[in-house]
């Protein structure tokens, strides 16, 4: 069923805390936020948007680290510091032509259930809660912040011929920094 439904996939929509990185935030005495990213997640989204794929982040968080690390990696669909997933997810279907079963949603906690719910393909990290685990399509056998989102978006381009690159960079004119 899984690998049926990603055939329709055309944009992914990513939380940060506990997707992208692994929860944790260390906090510097001049306040600054930091979290760690992983370079495999980050060159299967460089590739995901070489290849035309929508990539949007919705985050309650906010830090201009991760403003700075996501930018760099050619994603220009950047929602932080939002309470309510659900309203800027129909804003960006609506803005992008997408419908529901174009998109896949990767979350991990409760906040990202709503829009889980409505996605076409919902997948989560080896390490979601369980609420999150019970309604989702796929769960990653990657924890969060390791793998797991590069594990959904290859299996996506896989599924649909747009994995392998002879430029292996992940590089295009429109990207300029990693």
């Amino acid at each position: 069923m899984f690998l049926t439904k990603i055939k329709a996939v055309k944009a992914f929509i990513l939380d940060i805390d506990g997707i992208l990185t692994d929860g944790t935030v260390l906090v510097t005495e001049s306040g600054d936020q930091l979290r760690k990213f992983n370079v495999r997640d980050g060159y299967a989204m460089r590739l995901a948007v070489k290849r035309g794929f929508q990539i949007c982040i919705i985050s309650g968080g906010n830090s201009a680290s991760v403003l700075f690390r996501l930018n760099g990696l050619g994603i220009t669909e950047i929602h932080l510091g939002i309470d309510k997933k659900l309203e800027v997810y129909q804003q960006f279907i609506e803005k992008h032509n997408l419908a529901p079963e174009n998109i896949l949603y990767m979350g991990d906690d409760i906040p990202d259930i709503p829009v889980m719910k409505v996605v076409g393909v919902s997948a989560c990290p080896e390490d979601a809660v369980e609420e999150v685990k019970m309604i989702s399509d796929y769960i990653s056998a990657q924890s969060g912040g390791t793998g797991c989102v590069r594990d959904v978006i290859e299996k996506v381009l896989k599924i649909q011929g747009k994995w392998y690159d002879p430029d292996p960079s992940a590089q295009d004119d429109t990207i300029t920094s990693s």
